[in-house]
C-alpha cells in the first residue's frame, strides 16, 4: 500500500468520523419536520432558497448540539454495547476536535439561519443547542427517568425553527406541531430504552426502563402516544385542515396507539414500536405538506387516490420494518418523496 492511498485512507476515516459525531440520523428528524412546518406557515411552498437554507441552517446547528453530546457522553458510551463503537469510545476522534466541531457547527447554523430567514429563527435553534446540551446532556439524563420527557423538547424545537423562519414568529400551529413532537418523543425513545435496557442500566444511566421496569414504561408510552395523536387532530381546527391531513392523522394514529399497546403484552416488540414510530411521524408530517400543497375543497375520488399511495408506501415500509429492520430507516427516506409524488400526480389524474 502506498503512503497516497494510506493518506487518502487516514482522511476518509477522519472525515467518517467528524460526519458520525453530527449523528446524522438524529437530523433526519430535520427533514421531517421543518418543511412541512414551513409549508403550513406559507400555505403553500415557501421557496427553494429559504427552504434549503432554513433546513441546512438547522442541519448545522442539530450537528453542533450532537458533537457536543458525544464529548460530554463520552464515558457512557465506552460502557454501552451499542454506542462504544462512536468515534470517541473508539477513538478515531478526539474530545477536543469534537468539542471544536460542535461550536463550529453550531455558530456556522445561527449564522446561516440569520443571514437565509431570520435572527428569530437563528436564536430559537441556537436555543436549542443549548438546552439539548447544558439541560438535557449534562444535567437531566443522568439524574432522572424523566429525562426525555423534559430534554426531548429540544427535537421538537425544528417545528418552531421552520415557522418562524417564514413568518418571523411562533404561532399556534407551530405550538401544535411542537406539541406532536414532543409527546411522540418519549413514547418513541423509551421503545429503544426498553430494547436496550441492561445497556442503560450497565452504563449507570437511570433511563425510564430501568428504574420503573417493562410494565409500567409500556403504560407510559402507551398514553404519550395517545396524547400525541390527540395533539395531532388538535391542528385541524387551529389551522382548518382538509380531509387529507384529518384521515391521515386518524389512521396514522390508531395504528400507532396500536402498535404502542403490543408492548403491554411483551417488550420483544419494543424495536417495531420504536422503528415504526418514525413511520408515524414521517407520514403525519408529510400529510401536513401535502394537506397544503393540494388544497381544498377536495374531492372523495382525491382523499381515495390519497390515502390509497399513503397505504401503499405505509404497508410497504411496515413490512420492511417488521422483516428487514436494518433498512427500515432507510427506506423511510426514500419512499416518504415518492408517496408525495405518487399522491399529487393521482390527485390530478383524479380531476381531469
Amino acid at each position: 500500500m502506498t503512503m497516497a492511498t494510506k493518506t487518502r485512507r487516514s482522511r476518509l476515516a477522519v472525515i467518517k468520523a467528524y460526519v458520525a459525531l453530527t449523528k446524522p440520523r438524529i437530523i433526519e428528524l430535520l427533514l421531517i419536520t421543518t418543511v412541512p412546518a414551513m409549508i403550513l406557515a406559507e400555505s403553500g411552498w415557501p421557496g427553494l432558497g429559504l427552504v434549503a437554507g432554513t433546513v441546512g441552517g438547522g442541519a448545522l446547528s442539530a450537528g453542533g448540539a450532537n458533537a457536543i453530546n458525544n464529548v460530554v457522553d463520552r464515558d457512557i458510551d465506552a460502557r454501552m454495547r451499542r454506542t462504544r463503537k462512536r468515534p470517541l469510545p473508539a477513538e478515531t476522534a478526539s474530545p477536543r476536535e469534537a468539542l471544536v466541531l460542535g461550536v463550529t457547527l453550531g455558530v456556522a447554523g445561527f449564522v446561516v439561519l440569520w443571514m437565509v430567514a431570520n435572527i428569530e429563527a437563528a436564536m430559537l435553534a441556537t436555543g436549542a443547542l443549548g438546552f439539548y446540551v447544558f439541560i438535557y446532556t449534562i444535567y437531566l439524563k443522568r439524574i432522572t427517568p424523566q429525562n426525555i420527557v423534559i430534554g426531548g423538547a429540544a427535537g421538537a424545537v425544528p417545528a418552531l425553527v421552520g415557522w418562524t423562519a417564514v413568518t418571523g414568529n411562533v404561532g399556534l400551529p407551530a405550538w401544535l406541531l411542537f406539541a406532536v413532537i414532543f409527546y411522540w418523543t418519549p413514547a418513541h425513545f423509551w421503545a429503544l430504552a426498553l430494547h436496550f435496557r441492561a445497556d442503560y442500566e450497565a452504563a449507570g444511566v437511570p433511563m425510564l426502563p430501568v428504574v420503573v421496569g417493562e410494565r409500567a414504561t409500556a403504560i407510559q408510552i402507551a398514553l404519550y402516544s395517545l396524547v400525541a395523536v390527540g395533539a395531532s387532530l388538535l391542528l385541524q381546527p387551529a389551522v382548518g385542515s382538509g380531509s387529507l391531513y384529518v384521515v391521515a392523522a386518524v389512521v396514522l394514529g390508531l395504528g400507532f396507539i396500536g402498535v404502542s399497546l403490543t408492548l403491554l403484552r411483551s417488550a420483544s416488540a419494543a424495536m417495531t414500536v420504536f422503528r415504526l414510530s418514525n413511520v408515524y411521524l414521517a407520514l403525519l408530517f408529510a400529510a401536513v405538506a401535502l394537506d397544503v400543497l393540494i388544497g381544498d375543497p377536495v374531492t372523495a375520488s382525491q382523499t381515495i387516490a390519497w390515502l390509497g399511495s399513503l397505504l401503499v408506501v405505509g404497508g410497504s415500509i411496515t413490512i420492511v420494518a417488521v422483516t428487514k429492520p436494518n433498512t427500515a430507516r432507510e427506506i423511510v427516506f426514500v419512499l416518504m418523496p415518492t408517496a408525495g409524488a405518487v399522491a399529487i400526480a393521482l390527485t390530478v389524474l383524479s380531476q381531469s
